[in-house]
């Protein structure tokens, strides 16, 4: 059995809080090492679901280049949109992932100043299905305490 790099990292960080912590000689010294330990966790969390909160972050923004890409009277924006729309990410890795996220987030800034600049529901509803895009990335990117 080999052990994923989650498991690793909670194990080290653990042993750094019960082992190392309370054998160090300062406040200082402990807090930092506590804080180390903090990071460790956190790094297993998204070693856990780091790919999975950017494909989704992809996937809904592409979604949404879809469903808004019938508001937009540029013809330059709407075909930069659906391409976005029609692509797919060409791997899980999280540099790859990034990469894509990027892209597609440009892509969205680019978009919201277009519809920010229309008049009408149409750019209204299209606003806010951008907004609902950036609300549902920061909810997956919501780092809870390893510890509880």
């Amino acid at each position: 059995m080999t052990p994923e790099a989650d498991h690793i990292l909670k194990v080290s960080a653990g042993q750094l809080m019960a082992g190392v912590i309370p054998l160090l000689p300062n406040a200082y010294s402990q807090g930092s090492t506590a804080l180390l330990a903090f990071l460790m966790l956190f790094a297993a969390e998204e070693y856990e679901r780091g790919a999975d909160i950017r494909a989704a972050d992809n996937a809904d923004m592409r979604a949404a280049f879809g469903a808004v890409t019938p508001l937009v009277g540029d013809t330059t924006l709407k075909a930069k949109l659906d391409e976005a729309a029609a692509s797919a990410d060409a791997s899980l890795l999280i540099s790859a992932l990034d990469k894509s996220n990027a892209h597609l987030r440009a892509l969205l800034i680019e978009l919201q100043i277009y519809l920010e600049e229309q008049p009408g529901d149409d750019a209204r509803a299209g606003e806010k299905r951008i907004w609902t895009v950036l609300q549902a990335s920061a909810a997956r990117r919501l780092l809870k305490s390893p510890v509880g």
